[in-house]
């Protein structure tokens, strides 16, 4: 049966979709290509009529979890004002939804240390999406040069991270909530720094 380029498209964009859920939740590793074929009520064999690779569907499934996660920091940010925002994306990072929720969460925590390991080309592909996170980060720093704000961006992103990963070994308990509140505390503490350096150095 002959199906019609919406048909593909569509079906092309389930699997990317299924895909980039076992990614966060499981790893890349993790992607059986048969059992999420399957799942799209697809052969195996119809895997290479959508993807070239394996590869190229990891790299896709990740490019659509990163961009769903930047859209959701576009649109609560919309909603609050600007001086509001960085806490709003830090507010709602560490929390326990998103530690609780790794295949609809952020995709950088669940495959980091897994993604240094894979090839050149998957590296770049995951070093872009992560450029694009800081420089969102970047544009919710406001009153300070440009090159300042980035810095600190990464600063907070790493901490971001690093909280996510922690909180989510140590569980769902006291403990897990304890790194969450700190890290909440210490990403924004660094944003509130390096705004009152930069006041300092403008009244000297």
């Amino acid at each position: 049966m002959r199906y019609s380029k919406e048909h593909k498209q569509e079906t092309h964009a389930r699997i990317v979709k299924r895909a980039a859920t076992r990614l966060r939740e499981k790893g890349a590793h993790g992607i059986g290509v048969a059992d999420l074929m399957k799942d799209a009520g697809l052969t195996h064999g119809g895997f290479y009529a959508h993807f070239d690779s394996r590869e190229a569907l990891v790299i896709e499934a990740f490019n659509y979890a990163m961009d769903r996660a930047t859209e959701r920091w576009r649109k609560v940010t919309a909603e609050v004002a600007p001086e509001k925002r960085l806490s709003t994306i830090v507010d709602g990072y560490l929390s326990a939804t998103h530690r609780d929720d790794p295949g609809q969460g952020c995709a950088v925590p669940a495959l980091g240390a897994e993604i240094a390991r894979e090839s050149l080309k998957t590296r770049k592909a995951f070093a872009l999406k992560l450029d694009q996170m800081i420089d969102m980060i970047t544009d919710q720093i406001q009153d300070v040069p440009r090159k300042t704000a980035r810095k600190q961006a990464m600063g907070v992103l790493a901490t971001m991270l690093g909280t996510i990963v922690m909180s989510r070994i140590a569980g769902n308990g006291e403990m897990s909530d304890e790194i969450l509140s700190a890290g909440r505390e210490a990403a924004l503490g660094r944003a509130t720094t390096v705004k009152a350096s930069a006041k300092k150095a403008k009244a000297n």
